[in-house]
């Protein structure tokens, strides 16, 4: 006898659990979905993906795990819950005090506001869909107009609040394809690397290198030929590194000129190789000044490498590819420390 769709789920949910706290996937409606969707086995990519990502890691880092959602499962519709549920808690609270500015009665509202809040605090515990939240702050819209139709006032902030409904969709729709994305670069940001790696260190500690690199000069070439073509710069280097990246590595923006690089199973001799040949690679970058009929063709990176050592933090780990970033530097650019032994 075929099983329910109930019981398919149960099925689903005891296989997805089990997993999750094997590889320490924190408890999230997108990680959820995510290993829902892999115990289904209905998306043979998504599962090789996943498969190949949980070898190199031992887990799934936050922004993997947030590419392959987009990729595999979510739609342009989905949106940070978590934000949203504020933004929609401050115009009700706006709301309300417009009423008590009007100084009518509002007992009625007041007890279906109570009701919403229920609502909202409900929300941040599940994977609601936009048009449900969106459904319930239209169902509030309406409560109050119903209320208060009489009063030209209220009107109007009910009017204000849909047009900054419609313009928080929009915003909380960029912010979440952006969250973990640097938008010049497309790089993964810094926010990500900072999620990436206390993941791998604390939760999973295990064979990992962090390659800091930093764009020589600069800032000469902003002097030189403009901010615009230093963006072209920035987009040129962060291609060529997630060119050169290779066996589950990642390239960040960490900030400013300055790239961060995850090496996975990976010890200090042979992260270096691989900054190395990062350097190399840059080295090759050239990037054309149409303006100016000029070619920018010597542009090149400093580099600094870490390996994690037993009970090391985040920022001890980073800390030590930042000292030595500091130190080729200093040692006359364009060359990655510290220095191979072999």
């Amino acid at each position: 006898m075929a099983l329910s769709l109930l019981q398919q789920a149960a099925q689903y949910l005891k296989k997805a659990l089990p997993l999750m706290l094997k590889y320490q996937i924190p408890i999230t409606p997108t990680n959820y979905a995510l290993w829902y969707t892999y115990v289904s086995e209905q998306n043979s990519q998504l599962n090789s993906q996943l498969d190949e990502i949980v070898n190199q890691y031992q887990t799934c880092p936050p922004s993997a795990a947030e590419q392959l959602y987009r990729e595999h499962i979510g739609s342009e519709q989905d949106l940070n819950t978590r934000e949203l549920r504020q933004s929609v808690e401050a115009m009700t609270v706006e709301l309300s005090q417009s009423l008590r500015d009007t100084s009518l009665d509002t007992t009625t509202f007041r007890e279906r506001l109570d009701k919403n809040f229920g609502k909202l605090n409900q929300l941040e515990q599940q994977a609601t869909s936009l048009e449900q939240i969106m459904d319930m702050v239209r169902n509030l819209v309406q409560d109050s107009g119903e209320i208060l139709n009489s009063t030209d006032y209220f009107h109007q902030q009910l009017e204000k609040a849909q047009k900054e409904i419609s313009l928080l969709q929009q915003k909380l729709q960029e912010a979440e394809k952006d969250g973990l994305f640097d938008a010049l670069t497309g790089c993964y940001n810094r926010r990500a690397f900072d999620l990436d790696v206390k993941l791998l260190v604390k939760e999973v500690p295990n064979k990992l290198c962090v390659i800091m690199a930093d764009i020589d000069h600069f800032k000469r070439v902003n002097d030189t030929y403009g901010h615009m073509l230093g963006d072209q710069v920035l987009k040129a280097v962060s291609s060529r590194l997630r060119e050169t990246c290779r066996d589950g590595m990642k390239v960040y923006r960490f900030g400013g000129e300055e790239f961060a690089i995850v090496v996975p199973n990976s010890q200090l001799r042979m992260a270096r190789h691989v900054a190395e040949s990062f350097r190399r690679s840059i080295e090759k970058v050239s990037v054309k000044d149409r303006r100016k009929n000029a070619t920018i063709n010597n542009i090149s990176a400093s580099f600094g490498v870490s390996e994690w050592q037993s009970k090391d933090s985040p920022a001890k780990l980073l800390e030590r590819a930042d000292a030595q970033l500091y130190e080729a530097k200093r040692l006359g650019r364009n060359r990655v420390m510290p220095i191979s032994n072999d």
